[in-house]
């Protein structure tokens, strides 16, 4: 069965979008997505990133590989699973895992050595089986977890034994696959290489970890499969997905750019999926669609503008009806998608997807690179270099401190924050004088490489709540490293209409990279500095707080001087 959708959208935008659902059909739009012509979009390179339009198909012949993984995993009794990877690799298997209700499968997707520890913690490391996923196979973060994760359990089971805990997700001959056949890891799952990270939901990142999990991958991929079908409807009002694609780009246009996303709480965290989908695919060349996640739901006369509301309900569950009816009431723009079931998951990956892609088009941008995920990177290599050189990080000036709480950033937003601070100078103050730069239709986002744990997550949305109660903007919350391969694209490549703090602090404790001079504190460091860097790069206008080792009480004392 088909998941539901029906939208209702205020006359502007009902117009303009009867306007580019006919500009659609004139110009064979659809037939020339799916001939993959790559001037549909920018005429660059287009025509290599859309290998996951086959992929429900590829990878329905290759069931019975699932089937038999996952009577092997199950056989050989382990207690946990626990995947390694980040953004593309890992927000799939952790939608599956936390829908599906798989306690015993985690996903490690930070460099923060509390957040490893804790994870460390849990497990039993003779009976846990570790999913090395990352495509290229060079990716910072996979290649650190299995170094550390491989000497972990070498130094338990034995490193002639090691490999049989350890399966790698990868494409054909990166540095992955030969590091896995040196280490013999129990199986290697090869990927498409013209399937970039985002949109590998339906491949083998996704569904071999489903396969790990216990989920019967053949019936999810079936049911995907419907939704594949009608996506080639070559009539453009009936395709759900140049449907749901052309309201997003539609919207967009005409100003609505912040994309308010509201989910049953069975299927809350396709919220965090489709982040990462939306915003790295179209926060770029100075334009965005931003994806708000999570954020408290509130009155009508709270909300700007520039939102589009989306509620993925799972039918049955009815927490955010009303209140969703009152927005609509109000004349707010909304779309309902209803999944019948949860194994119908797989259908909004392949809709939202193609949806994705068409409204790339629309906005006349490339929705299959990220360039400014490519700069942050960089920026943080340059980092661990140095260290690596010279065996510290570069030395940082905050510019206020106050009880051990810094304040960092560039030249030009320290002297518009002094400015705007006068002579009555307190940290209160300056984080009051950062908020005043927000202006109508911006957003706020809070960028935390902190652990990500309930307690921190409750002591950040209090922050996003009082500036969304107080300013009336669109709020996100992002936990770093993971957002760096999400969100953090849109942010440093989008408009420049984000007002943005940063919160680093220091570790309590760290851990060693095996094989490496650097420590897991050391890359976390150099990539919260190389992000920093490039939104300064970008004229954005960001601060950074550094706390200091006691995470949870500096929180506390940051709630008491977050003035709003």
């Amino acid at each position: 069965m088909l998941n539901s959708v029906s939208y209702s959208l205020p006359d502007a935008l009902n117009e303009s979008l009867a306007i580019h659902l006919a500009d659609w059909q004139t110009h064979d739009g659809i037939f020339r997505l799916w001939s993959k012509d790559s001037s549909l979009w920018t005429g660059s390179d287009e025509s290599k990133w859309l290998g996951w339009l086959e992929a429900v198909d590829i990878e329905l012949r290759s069931v019975e590989i699932y089937r038999a993984f996952a009577k092997e995993i199950a056989a050989a009794d382990f207690r946990d699973v626990v995947l390694l990877g980040m953004g593309g690799s890992s927000l799939c298997p952790e939608v599956l895992a936390l829908t599906f209700g798989k306690e015993n499968f985690h996903i490690l997707d930070s460099t923060v050595p509390a957040q490893i520890k804790t994870l460390e913690s849990k497990l039993d490391l003779s009976k846990t089986l570790f999913i090395v996923a990352s495509k290229s196979g060079s990716t910072l973060e996979p290649n650190c977890f299995k170094q550390y994760f491989f000497e972990r359990v070498s130094e338990t089971i034995g490193r002639e034994n090691a490999g049989k805990n350890f399966v790698a997700i990868t494409d054909p001959n990166s540095k992955m696959q030969k590091v896995a056949e040196r280490d013999k890891f129990r199986k290697i799952f090869f990927g498409n290489p013209e399937i970039g990270g985002r949109f590998s939901a339906l491949s083998p990142f996704g569904m071999a970890a489903g396969a790990a999990m216990g989920i019967d991958v053949e019936e999810f991929l079936s049911s995907a499969k419907e939704m594949v079908h009608a996506c080639k409807s070559h009539l453009g009002h009936e395709n759900p997905g140049v449907v749901l694609g052309s309201i997003l780009g539609t919207a967009h246009s005409l100003g609505r750019d912040k994309l308010t996303i509201f989910a049953s709480p069975e299927i809350r965290d396709l919220g965090a999926w489709l982040e990462q989908l939306i915003a790295e695919s179209t926060g770029k060349n100075g334009v965005a669609i931003i994806p708000v996640d999570r954020e408290p739901i509130q009155k009508p006369d709270t909300y700007g503008t520039d939102r589009l509301f989306v509620y993925l309900k799972l039918k049955g569950s009815n927490e955010f009806d009303e209140k969703i009816s009152v927005l609509e009431h109000d004349g707010h723009p909304i779309i309902r998608i209803t999944l019948a079931d949860k194994m119908n998951l797989g259908q909004e990956f392949f809709r939202w997807e193609f949806a994705t892609a068409v409204a790339g088009s629309l906005m006349r941008i490339n929705p299959f690179n990220q360039p400014d995920v490519e700069a942050a990177k960089i920026e943080a290599k340059k980092i661990t270099s140095a260290y690596e050189e010279t065996g510290k990080l570069p030395e940082e000036r905050p510019f206020y401190e106050e009880s051990g709480l810094k304040l960092l950033s560039d030249v030009d937003n320290i002297a518009e924050l002094t400015a705007l601070v006068g002579s009555d100078k307190s940290l209160s103050k300056f984080l009051e004088a950062h908020l005043s730069r927000i202006k109508p239709n911006d957003y706020f986002a809070l960028l935390a490489y902190v652990e990500m744990n309930s307690e921190n997550e409750i002591a950040l949305q209090k922050i996003r709540r009082a500036v969304l109660e107080k300013y009336r903007v669109a709020t996100c919350l992002g936990f770093g490293p993971r957002f760096l391969h999400s969100t953090g694209q849109a942010y440093k490549g989008g408009a420049d209409n984000g007002v943005l703090l940063q919160i680093t602090s220091d570790d309590a404790d760290d851990l060693n990279v095996p094989q490496q001079e650097f420590t897991f504190g050391v890359v976390k460091s150099a990539q919260a500095r190389g992000d920093f860097q490039v939104l300064l790069d970008r004229g954005r206008r960001a601060l950074r707080l550094h706390l200091g080792a006691e995470v949870k009480s500096d929180l506390e004392r940051l709630l008491l001087n977050f003035r709003v």
